[in-house]
């Protein structure tokens, strides 16, 4: 993955982000903390259920940005997992829960993956699109490392989901958007269900699934409904994307930017 300029505002914004998401997840603790969570158990249960059904070649399985306790199960896949992560700490206690069945690789996805070409059947990166600067850098990475016909499994939180659609609407912000809110500041490029789609097939991606955790929706005074029903019939909907595409074929060439 071509990094910017050493200087460029571009550079000065990657690095900014890159020792920002650092900081919050050295450490594992924020992750650790949520990933018990309905919403997030749902979510990363769909994620890793896509790779295990998807991915039809043997070889290893890479999964990026994997924290302290990785999605993948390596044996529901065909063959070895590879855990990568830029926090060494998280990366050593997500070694463990895997009881030794994964290799672990530190590594900043934002500087491109120490891979050869095809090296991969498959690859997921879970809650890591909306933090980096260039997501379609990142994207032409994955497509590289992926052998042909190879699986990548995305996941990332919904711009759009039917709450924020109609606050928008109100004139508030989406809650993706939200500068002053303690971690998803971090968020630097929220997708919707069609943007991800696109921007996959720009980095030479055939989307072949969409899948969400849940529609959920806060009532007044606080209380959270939601329903999986509805985020089956109409992902797009809702609180997180869950995206599966193959590796086609070569990636478009890369356009010049102004």
């Amino acid at each position: 993955m071509a990094e910017p300029p050493t200087g460029t505002s571009s550079h000065r914004a990657q690095a900014h982000g890159r020792h920002a998401n650092h900081r919050r997840y050295h450490d594992g603790a924020e992750v650790d903390g949520y990933v018990d969570d309905p919403y997030h158990r749902v979510r990363r249960a769909v994620a890793a259920r896509l790779m295990a059904e998807g991915v039809t070649r043997r070889g290893p399985v890479l999964e990026l940005g994997c924290g302290p306790r990785g999605m993948l199960d390596p044996a529901a896949l065909p063959g070895p997992v590879v855990l990568a992560d830029t926090a060494e700490t998280a990366l050593r206690t997500a070694r463990a829960v895997a009881r030794g069945r994964a290799l672990p690789v530190c590594l900043d996805a934002t500087r491109g993956l120490p891979f050869r070409a095809g090296s991969f059947a498959g690859l997921l990166a879970g809650e890591l699109i909306e933090h980096v600067y260039d997501p379609l850098a990142l994207l032409r990475e994955c497509h590289r490392v992926l052998a042909p016909d190879g699986l990548l499994v995305l996941t990332t939180p919904n711009l759009a989901p039917v709450q924020d659609r109609l606050a928008f609407l109100a004139g508030r912000a989406p809650r993706q958007v939200d500068p002053l809110h303690p971690y998803l500041w971090l968020h630097i490029r929220p997708f919707t269900a069609s943007l991800l789609r696109r921007t996959l097939r720009r980095a030479g991606f055939t989307p072949v699934a969409l899948r969400s955790n849940e529609v959920g929706w806060r009532l007044p005074g606080g209380r959270w409904v939601a329903s999986r029903r509805l985020a089956r019939a109409a992902p797009g909907l809702g609180g997180s994307l869950i995206c599966a595409a193959r590796r086609h074929g070569a990636p478009p060439p890369q356009q010049n930017r102004a």
